[in-house]
């Protein structure tokens, strides 16, 4: 079992959540609720790992708060 971390974000336009896994090339989706993102990217995945193992462009590793004055 693999676990991989997603970004999510809501678009502002469409209203809909945006996921994707950075670094893993074309691992990304959309849907109306999160539970739904969660089987796309889900879904995605286990197609795109059906080429064979990828490799990873890069690796997240958090977030940080930037203030601006």
């Amino acid at each position: 079992m693999k676990l991989f971390t997603a970004v999510i974000e809501k678009c502002s336009n469409t209203d809909l959540y945006v996921g994707s896994i950075p670094g893993f090339p074309g691992a990304h989706s959309q849907a109306e609720t999160l539970d739904e993102l969660n089987r796309n990217l889900k879904e995605v995945v286990e197609m795109l790992l059906e080429d064979g193992e990828p490799e990873l462009e890069g690796e997240f590793i958090g977030t940080q708060n930037v203030m601006v004055a």
